[in-house]
């Protein structure tokens, strides 16, 4: 009886354990299950922001990242993000909060020393702007647009040897050529020396969409811009040699 008796126990005890393992997979698999609907509806609605913001509807957009932050309050990218839409809407104090917030989360996000820079910039203070460009380049040497930003600062300040070098150097990425041409040729323009920046306004000419074939409304804002600086450049106050 004894051993009957125990046997039954020990069968009980595998049967007991049998069913806690088998639910506890039932539950990490559903925990798993609703990670990935997280995760893929989080993903939505970061895109759907980026729709929202390209298409100008930056109110929408900044919701939408308010709702994710709310649902993940410690994710660097959507604080980035967010402040981002906020100085573009021209809201730049609540975007250097977001900038300063992502950059406590997360020191090393190279795309939010470049975000604060250019916020920097816009409010003048051009040496604190390039300290940022410099640490976003330090943690990703590949960041053209860090580079061509860093390009921009340096003319600001007059620094147009530093400017050039800046552009030559973001050539080497193979990325934004049209962008890089049409600063480089801006850079000659304004230190005197028409005949490069003709050549460099060409340049980027061929590499800039036309409105009208494209959604890229950043290069073909550029190309009118490009267009214009050429247009003065060729009129008979400016001869060429």
């Amino acid at each position: 009886m004894n051993i009957h008796s125990f046997l039954a126990d020990d069968d009980q005890q595998n049967k007991q354990y049998k069913y806690v393992l088998n639910n506890t997979s039932k539950v990490r698999e559903q925990r798993r299950n609703d990670r990935s609907a997280s995760t893929l509806g989080n993903n939505y609605l970061r895109s759907f922001a980026l729709k929202s913001a390209q298409e100008g509807n930056y109110t929408e957009a900044i919701a939408l990242l308010s709702q994710l932050i709310y649902r993940q309050p410690y994710n660097a990218i959507d604080y980035n993000n967010r402040g981002l839409i906020y100085f573009q809407s021209g809201e730049r104090q609540k975007a250097l909060y977001d900038y300063n917030t992502a950059l406590k989360l997360n020191p090393y996000l190279a795309s939010a020393y470049n975000n604060r820079a250019n916020y920097y910039a816009a409010c003048g203070e051009l040496a604190t702007a390039l300290a940022d460009y410099d640490r976003a380049i330090d943690l990703n040497p590949g960041y053209v647009r860090a580079w061509i930003n860093r390009g921009i600062t340096w003319r600001e300040l007059g620094r147009y040897e530093e400017a050039i070098e800046n552009f030559e150097l973001a050539q080497l990425f193979g990325q934004l050529e049209g962008h890089i041409w049409a600063e480089r040729g801006r850079t000659y323009h304004l230190w005197g020396d028409w005949n490069c920046a003709i050549a460099d306004y060409r340049r980027a000419l061929t590499q800039l969409p036309v409105l009208e074939t494209t959604r890229d409304f950043t290069g073909s804002a550029l190309r009118l811009q490009i267009e214009n600086w050429l247009n003065d450049l060729l009129s008979p106050e400016h001869p060429i040699w």
